[in-house]
């Protein structure tokens, strides 16, 4: 009886923490603009990343301390997984004249920042 309510304590502690959580969104990029997800201090992530736009994106990891790293090009109907290191932004970036779309599915810390940049 008592591992099972140890087990029922855990679960609870877990599904409670935002931490643990996940997130699931399409999101609008619009024209020469990018999405940054996670420009602020946070544990480790992964984004599921589904390119539903006409045109090509680019996907890259840019650091909080400066910098940035590991571009990837996706495109038409591409669908990626992007593990995204800790006190790490994951930036979208749509260069096309059109705006773009993209189903994102967010996995382990997801008290992440959210915004748009030019």
């Amino acid at each position: 009886m008592k591992s099972l309510f140890l087990l029922f304590a855990c679960l609870v502690l877990t599904t409670s923490c935002s931490v643990f959580g996940s997130l699931t969104s399409t999101t609008r990029i619009q024209a020469k603009d990018s999405f940054v997800l996670g420009n602020n201090e946070h544990g480790r992530f992964k984004v599921k990343l589904k390119n539903v736009s006409n045109q090509d994106l680019r996907v890259y990891r840019a650091p909080i301390a400066g910098g940035t790293h590991s571009p990837i090009t996706v495109k038409k109907d591409q669908t990626i997984t992007v593990k995204v290191e800790s006190d790490t932004a994951l930036v979208i970036q749509n260069d096309s004249n059109e705006e773009a779309s993209v189903n994102l599915y967010v996995t382990g810390d997801t008290g992440l920042s959210m915004g748009y940049k030019n």
